[in-house]
């Protein structure tokens, strides 16, 4: 069984933004004019217009600013507001994608959904929720080493304790989610040298976003995942965008959610 949906983003009870219009807002970005774009598009310019039209109708601000003649000519451009439209509905088409397939997994099994479902609805302030498949647990009287494998790519080990994998249920093969507090998660650009009950993950800087005291960094770690940790400034500045680091994270500081 395959299960699909479509993904639209309504405003006042109206179709406001969907893939086709997305598309169109591209093209004109791509191409400076509504006309050329509705050309790539193989529509009319008439269709095109409706379309900007209806969506600046519903926007909280205009999405085109046009220009007519002048030195460099006409032209069409997109608003700042509409750039911030399109990253925002790619986002959560993109959540949207992986819901659906998440579900399809299930097939016709009433028990994987349910166990999907569960997943899912699992609610928690943690930035980093990483799925794994528990590969080991190894019991050591008052606490267990939970082994997993990152749906990706990559192993993570948690410590917790061995009553609280009794009360979960844990079992090699099932799925779990590793969820890591972004102030737990140091970030090193030497790789460090293997320590006792610490995570050591590699992976590339793709982003460094500071304030006055603190930075947020992703450091992604797969094609699936980013891991985000919240460093002071000066350790920050230590890393280079689009270069290699370390992600280091005791055992003790990832949860286990099921």
């Amino acid at each position: 069984m395959k299960i699909d949906g479509r993904f639209w983003l309504t405003k006042d009870d109206k179709s406001f933004l969907g893939s086709g219009r997305i598309e169109l807002l591209e093209k004109i970005a791509q191409t400076g004019s509504i006309n050329a774009a509705a050309k790539e598009m193989k529509m009319s310019y008439k269709a095109a217009w409706e379309r900007i039209n209806s969506m600046n109708e519903l926007a909280d601000h205009p999405i085109i600013n046009r220009t007519i003649g002048g030195k460099g000519g006409g032209g069409t451009k997109l608003t700042d507001y509409a750039y911030e439209l399109i990253n925002t509905y790619k986002k959560l088409n993109e959540l949207h994608r992986q819901f659906i397939n998440r579900f399809s997994e299930a097939g016709d099994n009433p028990e994987h959904l349910a166990q999907i479902l569960n997943r899912h609805f699992l609610t928690t302030s943690a930035r980093n929720q990483l799925l794994s498949t528990i590969t080991q647990i190894t019991i050591n009287k008052i606490n267990a080493i939970i082994s997993m494998e990152i749906s990706g790519g990559g192993v993570l080990h948690s410590s917790i304790t061995a009553k609280s994998a009794d009360n979960m249920h844990l079992s090699v093969g099932a799925e779990v989610y590793a969820i890591i507090k972004s102030s737990d998660i140091e970030i090193t650009a030497n790789k460090p040298k293997a320590q006792a009950n610490v995570n050591i993950i590699e992976g590339k800087v793709e982003s460094l976003i500071s304030n006055d005291t603190h930075s947020e960094v992703s450091l992604q770690i797969n094609e699936k995942y980013s891991l985000i940790s919240l460093l002071p400034n000066a350790e920050a500045e230590k890393l280079q965008l689009n270069a290699n680091a370390y992600a280091l994270i005791d055992y003790s500081n990832i949860i286990i959610g099921s």
